[in-house]
């Protein structure tokens, strides 16, 4: 089997926008998710061209997309100036977990984090995602911060 981490391009985007639903949510969400995609998704994807600083990625396995997740890099006014290196929206398929795709996303990330210059990698996992925080801790990642989200 070969895996493959690229760039998204458009055409995966309802793929994405359903793994990213799913590992969020387990499905549980009250969102309508189509077919068809509602625009706003297509929209927001299309802001990520914007910006290069800022990636959607996907890990596809023998040319399925089976992963996903989001890279950004934020200029920072510390440590330095070395910019920060985020990781957000990291999602893998149920049906393919425990097999490294994972594992190959988050290197792909550090990798390019170093390769930037970057301090640090750093993101944000929901709390109800344990198995998610034991893959981290795994990596290296240590709960150094406490999170803080406003809904707006």
């Amino acid at each position: 089997m070969t895996l493959r981490i690229r760039r998204a391009a458009e055409a995966d985007l309802p793929g994405i926008i359903a793994l990213i639903h799913l590992g969020a949510l387990g499905g549980q969400g009250a969102e309508e998710l189509g077919p068809p995609l509602p625009e706003a998704y297509y929209q927001a994807f299309r802001e990520f061209s914007r910006y290069p600083e800022a990636k959607v990625l996907v890990a596809e396995l023998d040319g399925h997309v089976v992963g996903t997740f989001q890279f950004h890099i934020l200029p920072n006014l510390s440590n330095r100036a070395r910019p920060t290196a985020e990781v957000e929206s990291v999602h893998v398929m149920e049906a393919v977990r425990g097999q490294g795709i994972g594992g190959a996303m988050m290197a792909w990330a550090t990798e390019d984090a170093r390769r930037l210059g970057c301090r640090r990698l750093q993101l944000t996992s929901n709390k109800a995602r344990s198995d998610a925080h034991r893959f981290y801790e795994r990596l290296g990642f240590v709960k150094s911060h406490e999170g803080m989200k406003l809904n707006l």
